[in-house]
Parts: structure tokens; C-alpha cells; sequence
């Protein structure tokens, strides 16, 4: 179980980020717990769900532990720092690193609303003290 910071486990899917949801909601949990989670909503089956366990356990993005006959399942990375960097990715792939292109994009979009608007320019005037 080592892991430090400075390594990345690999990229993760659309279906292992639902998996990732339901374990940063509620950890640590069983492969029933994390099915209870999200096989109704995307007609998974208990089985899928422990495919999926296992990749993102061999991909270093959780851990699992014994207990009694089942596994406990933790995530190794934390949601934020996840989603920093599938952020950092978005921005590098589609907008050339630069971050004022996809506020451009989302503005031409029509995609924000005031209220995130209001979120952006106090975000805005934080960063800038």
C-alpha cells in the first residue's frame, strides 16, 4: 500500500468514476454497499460492480481490505484532487492549457448561470488577494 502523491493511478473511466462516487460518499464499503449505490440507476449487476472494483483496485485508485468472507473498499485518492486533475486534463486537451478560453465557451454557450457567475468573480477576487 504504498502510495504517495507523487504517483497517479491510471486514467478512469465514465463507469469506475460512478464506483468512485459511491466509495467517496460512504468508505469504507463492500462491493454489495457500492452496488446498493449505483446498480438501480445504471442497471448494473452485482458482478459488473466487482469487475469494476477490481480495475480500479489494480489501477491504485482504491484499496481493499479483507473482512471476514467479503472486501472493504477505500478510495486511495481523494475526490478533489481527482477532480483537479481531470480538470487540469480538460483544459490542457481542449482549450491549450488556458483556462479564460473555457469560461469563453461556457459564456458563448449560454452554460453559466448568474449564480455560478457570481461564484467565478468572488473565486476571482480571492485568488487576486
Amino acid at each position: 500500500m504504498s502510495s504517495s502523491n507523487s504517483e497517479k493511478p491510471e486514467r478512469i473511466s465514465e463507469a469506475e468514476h460512478a464506483v468512485m462516487e459511491a466509495l467517496w460518499d460512504a468508505h469504507p464499503a463492500s462491493a454489495s454497499d457500492v452496488c446498493d449505490a449505483v446498480c438501480a440507476k445504471r442497471d448494473w449487476s452485482l458482478a459488473t460492480v466487482k469487475t469494476l472494483l477490481s480495475r480500479l483496485v489494480a489501477k491504485g485508485a482504491i484499496r481493499s481490505e479483507p473482512d471476514g468472507r467479503r472486501f472493504l473498499y477505500s478510495p486511495v485518492i481523494e475526490r478533489s484532487d481527482y477532480v483537479g486533475g481531470e480538470s487540469r486534463r480538460l483544459v490542457d486537451r481542449l482549450f491549450g492549457g488556458r483556462a479564460a478560453p473555457l469560461f469563453a465557451h461556457l459564456a458563448e454557450q449560454e452554460a453559466l448561470t448568474e449564480d455560478d457567475l457570481a461564484e467565478i468573480e468572488a473565486l476571482l477576487k480571492e485568488l487576486k488577494q
